[in-house]
């Protein structure tokens, strides 16, 4: 009896290192650093074992081996003969007691190991990586410590295998943005984040991509004054936009001289006096229009008005941004910032389709149809998307496929790709190039 409570204990302690081994290795940094200050004993022993990887695989190996080897001479010199001799007393042949002893325990052994040293605890690992971690850290350091020479012999033999065929040093552990989308949809499904907060998340990651001009309402759809019109005609433009702010131009939108505020020219064309529109002028940054969002964000932060002019290298007007476009790429489009005749971005249709506007941004549309876009490209809405593709620009009824799905021009304005439709292919036909 005493025999079996032996080898029990010894496949129960190589089950407390395969726990350590895999709690340690699969602990979250974060979580770890998280515990440690908050005060978690053997939080900051974790952290320091999971530092320095070779030393700790080294420990839990000298570990495991010693356990196994322990384990096997004891069982096969021990309870071999006990089983034997008890075999033997029942009448079984003298060769035939030994094989069937020597199997049985054989048998036992592994499958005890298998599970009590084994599957049970790297489950358990697997479930509760940062509390076990934080548990184990001070044995296996004290391990580490005793085994001092057996681990640095192994751990040195290790990096010396590893720089003889080139891997002179250990890869840096980095997290992908790809990685943490994966985490949020998993902590979505889990119910830890509610799908607002998560849509979100995904918006606030999106916008530390884009470039300014893809947060930019571009020139075409800026209303602007003219500095140089007459009262009537600033009038009738203030009447006809929505805007509470509007740039003010000296004869053109290539030579902006500021911003004004709608309101205050309004009660200014209310009095007698005559109107100068630059007595109103309020001064706002011109950013390039090779700055990224996040850049931007900090300008508005600290601009007299909360307005940015956008240019190009050539000193060209592009668009203007507020907080409203920024706002938007996080959280998305506002109801009453749409007008009532205008369409959404994105128009899911009975078969599976979607109609897109142009002017959707790509990372969104991207995001909508299941693919990934690349990092560095030169275009930020559907129609730059398509325009790259084809690299001409299209007539109406026009189409090509890429990412699983077939894109067709179906409006032009001008020649401005106002809508596209897009349809999935059949997996049968996919390709990976565009198809014109």
């Amino acid at each position: 009896m005493l025999e079996i409570v032996i080898v029990v204990l010894l496949i129960l302690l190589n089950g407390v290192f395969a726990l350590s081994e895999l709690a340690v290795v699969s602990a979250r940094r974060s979580r770890l650093t998280a515990l440690a200050a908050e005060g978690r004993h053997g939080a900051n022993r974790a952290l320091a074992l999971a530092a320095d990887p070779g030393r700790f695989l080294s420990t839990v190996q000298i570990g495991i081996t010693a356990v196994g080897l322990i384990a096997g001479a004891y069982s096969g010199a021990t309870l071999t003969e006990d089983l034997t001799a008890y075999l033997l007393g029942k009448g079984v042949p003298t060769a035939a007691a030994a094989w069937l002893a020597y199997i049985g325990v054989f048998a036992a052994i592994t499958y005890l190991s298998l599970i009590a040293g084994e599957l049970v605890p790297k489950n358990l690992a697997l479930r509760h990586a940062e509390t076990i971690a934080c548990a184990v850290a001070p044995l296996m350091t004290t391990v580490s410590r005793i085994a001092a020479p057996a681990v640095w012999l192994l751990d040195v033999s290790t990096k010396a295998v590893f720089w003889l065929v080139g891997q002179r040093q250990l890869p840096r552990s980095t997290v992908t943005e790809e990685e943490i989308k994966g985490l949020i949809a998993e902590a979505e499904g889990a119910g830890v984040l509610e799908s607002g907060e998560r849509r979100l998340i995904s918006g606030v990651l999106r916008l530390g991509d884009r470039p300014v001009r893809g947060l930019m309402t571009p020139r075409t759809d800026v209303d602007w004054i003219d500095a140089n019109a007459s009262a009537a005609d600033i009038r009738t433009r203030l009447l006809a936009s929505p805007h509470t702010r509007l740039p003010v131009g000296d004869g053109s939108p290539d030579d902006l001289i500021g911003v004004v505020r709608a309101r205050e020219l309004l009660v200014a064309l209310m009095s007698d006096a005559p109107l100068d529109v630059r007595v109103h002028l309020r001064q706002a940054p011109i950013i390039p229009d090779t700055a990224d969002a996040l850049d931007v964000l900090e300008t508005l932060r600290d601009a007299e008005v909360p307005m940015a002019l956008i240019h190009d290298e050539y000193g060209h007007f592009e668009g203007i941004v507020t907080p409203a476009d920024v706002l938007e790429v996080i959280a998305g489009v506002f109801r009453s910032d749409v007008d009532v005749e205008e369409e959404p971005y994105a128009v899911p249709r009975d078969d599976g389709s979607w109609l897109l506007s142009g002017g959707m941004p790509a990372d969104d549309m991207a995001e909508q149809l299941g693919f990934a876009l690349p990092t560095k490209r030169d275009y930020q809405t559907v129609a730059g998307f398509v325009l790259a593709e084809l690299r001409r620009i299209p007539a109406v009824g026009e189409s090509m496929e890429t990412n699983g799905w077939r894109f067709e021009v179906v409006d032009l304005d001008g020649r401005r790709i106002d809508k596209v439709l897009a349809s999935r292919i059949p997996a049968s036909r996919r390709q990976i190039g565009p198809a014109v």
